[in-house]
């Protein structure tokens, strides 16, 4: 593609920057702990493309303009992550479908002058656990109702069997049960994120995916472990790509495929890098980096 210019294979180690440059960017507030300028500006470097990728700190108040700066200035492309995901569609020209029946919006690819949202958390996750082994006809429960776990449960509504929502507010969670049956062919249900219930439900399924906060989960995690409720070949997904818990740790210990969330990081800005570039990205080089970079935390 035109957009994608390319250095010399000197400058493979560092990027070269000029004024033909093209910039890609995260957004979020906080921002300072994001893996993905380490894992995109290396994806950039062993392609030897010349684009750059930076994070920016850009608070709600500033999110209309910080949108409108970023189409003036021709970026090529943004990650939306937390807390504006959803905040952002009103400020993009067109929506992709997918993300448009979520409510939130984690990529968007400047096309002309007009920019474009999509939602490629569920796609990154679902992929994640693919990898490990098939969904199909199986029972899934989903701890939380948010942004995340509406993307996730989006996707998995047309393959899994089941799937039920336990979220702290039982409204929420029962909102979210209610479009899964809207979405595809699995049933849903949702119940209030209590021990009775956590208990009763993940006893009952063969996936397991947590979306709540790292500072909430742990509490919960410790339930899963002492109630023995990780068992062999349960698939089991954290969300969050720096846990504060040994609980995955433990969960593959009895048997379990447990998988954190730098996966589904590295597989969202895979799918980030393609609608960008138009070039399948080099995705042993972003886990490489990934990996190293959170190493170093």
């Amino acid at each position: 593609m035109n957009h994608v210019l390319r250095t010399s294979a000197a400058s493979r180690d560092l990027p070269t920057i000029s004024g033909s440059t093209k910039v890609c960017a995260v957004i979020g507030d906080p921002i300072a702990h994001s893996l993905s300028p380490a894992i995109h500006n290396a994806a950039f470097r062993s392609l030897n493309m010349n684009i750059v990728y930076v994070a920016f700190r850009v608070q709600e108040s500033q999110l209309a303009a910080a949108i409108e700066g970023f189409k003036s200035l021709g970026a090529l492309g943004i990650n939306i992550t937390m807390p504006h995901k959803s905040r952002v569609l009103r400020f993009l020209d067109r929506i992709d479908d997918t993300a448009q029946e979520i409510g939130a919006v984690n990529t968007v690819v400047r096309r002309s002058s007009k920019l474009h949202g999509y939602n490629t958390d569920g796609h990154a996750a679902v992929k994640a656990l693919s990898d490990l082994e098939s969904l199909s006809d199986r029972r899934a429960v989903i701890l939380g109702a948010g942004g995340a776990a509406k993307a996730i449960a989006y996707q998995l509504s047309k393959i899994v069997e089941t799937i039920v929502i336990l979220n702290r507010t039982p409204s929420k969670g029962a909102r979210l049960a209610s479009k899964v049956t809207e979405w595809g062919e699995a049933s849903s249900c949702s119940y209030a994120l209590d021990k009775a219930n956590l208990r009763r439900e993940v006893a009952q399924a063969n996936i397991l995916i947590n979306t709540l906060p790292v500072d909430v989960f742990p509490r919960f995690g410790k339930i899963l472990i002492r109630e023995r409720l990780a068992w062999r070949d349960m698939l089991v997904m954290d969300t969050n790509y720096e846990p504060k818990t040994d609980f995955l740790a433990k969960a593959s210990v009895a048997g379990a495929k447990a998988i954190d969330g730098l996966e589904m990081l590295i597989e969202q800005a895979a799918l980030s890098f393609k609608l960008w570039t138009g070039v399948n990205a080099p995705i042993a080089v972003m886990r490489r980096a990934a990996v190293e970079a959170r190493a170093r935390r």
